[in-house]
């Protein structure tokens, strides 16, 4: 029904539009799925339990407004924010298209959000907890980058209490400046700022998948030498050489044809990051893009692009579709595929 009637529907209209309208109908519990439970699925990470290890990616419920929702839709995690101190109305619009043919999004969304309370109040009223939640932190736009870390200090600050894990977020294209701090001066100060606050929570890093091997094997470095617990890989990217035309839209490139740069970003930091927690994201649509990424090296994963275009029911298939593969190899448990 989605595909056939809900998808051609939503994408009549902007997709920033559908997106809220979408987002609106999530909140108030009218979409709903069909729910896959098996305990070959539960992934046990950074302390943490998952019922599944397919998670919602960051960007999508910005602000939290659906936190009670997620795990009814059939995620096994729900990663919400980016998350800034203030309040901030992002990039000019319209800032997000669609690539149908590609099956791909372009956003240059900015951290649009409504602020580290408004989150705060989101989370604290969100009563119901099936499934572990992330929150991401970013940067204001009027920060200078020499600043950076009290941000992402200050965020975390306020939230620690109500997230299970958070997520260092340095490398979206759409904000200026904010993936030089990628680089190990600045994000090491970003880290130690925020363990200025006392905590257990673990704490991860999203990478660009854009960074040459060298500069993702130096994160995999730091990431070690400051105790952090994960990496996720990765963000949108800038480039557009695997299109079949670049439409000329700035902003972070997601969906499919990010698969194989993201891909290739998670092979080589699982090759150096065994103890660390990795969280693979970019180009999921269907159970066997799932498994690729734990092949590769993933503990865990998230969707976003691959949940748009499949609609409400995709987590439902890619999981079903995922036990049936691993019934035909004969694996007991989702963790066996990155022994393959």
């Amino acid at each position: 029904m989605y595909e056939k009637l809900l998808r051609p529907l939503l994408f009549r209209l902007d997709p920033e539009r559908a997106h809220h309208l979408g987002l609106s109908f999530i909140a108030r519990g009218l979409i709903r799925s069909r729910l896959v439970r098996d305990p070959r699925l539960a992934v046990t990470v950074m302390g943490l339990s998952f019922p599944n290890p397919l998670g919602l990616a960051a960007g999508f419920d910005k602000n939290g407004v659906a936190l009670s929702r997620w795990a009814g839709l059939g995620f096994g995690f729900a990663e919400v924010g980016t998350v800034t101190p203030k309040a901030q109305p992002g990039n000019p619009k319209p800032r997000m298209f669609r690539l149908p043919a590609e099956q791909g999004l372009i956003n240059r969304l900015g951290f649009n959000n409504d602020g580290a309370e408004a989150l705060r109040r989101n989370l604290l009223a969100s009563s119901q907890r099936d499934a572990p939640i992330g929150i991401n932190l970013g940067k204001n736009k009027v920060t200078p980058d020499a600043e950076a870390a009290n941000d992402y200090a200050e965020s975390f600050a306020l939230l620690e209490p109500y997230g299970d894990y958070f997520v260092i977020n340095v490398s979206s294209p759409n904000t200026p400046g904010l993936r030089t701090l990628q680089d190990r001066g600045p994000l090491t100060e970003i880290i130690r700022a925020i363990r200025a606050t006392p905590s257990t929570k673990p704490l991860l890093i999203k990478v660009a998948p854009d960074l040459t091997d060298t500069a993702l094997e130096e994160i995999v470095d730091l990431a070690k030498s400051e105790n952090l617990q994960g990496l996720i890989v990765s963000n949108t990217t800038i480039a557009r050489d695997m299109l079949a035309r670049d439409p000329e839209i700035a902003g972070g490139l997601s969906g499919r044809p990010v698969s194989k740069v993201s891909n290739h970003a998670l092979s080589v930091i699982a090759a150096s990051s065994k103890e660390l927690c990795i969280i693979g994201v970019g180009g999921i649509f269907t159970a066997t893009d799932l498994i690729t990424k734990f092949e590769l090296g993933a503990d865990l994963t998230q969707i976003y692009t691959g949940w748009v275009y499949g609609g409400p029911q995709t987590c439902a298939r890619i999981l079903t579709d995922v036990l049936i593969e691993m019934d035909r190899r004969g694996l007991k448990h989702i963790s066996e595929f990155r022994n393959v």
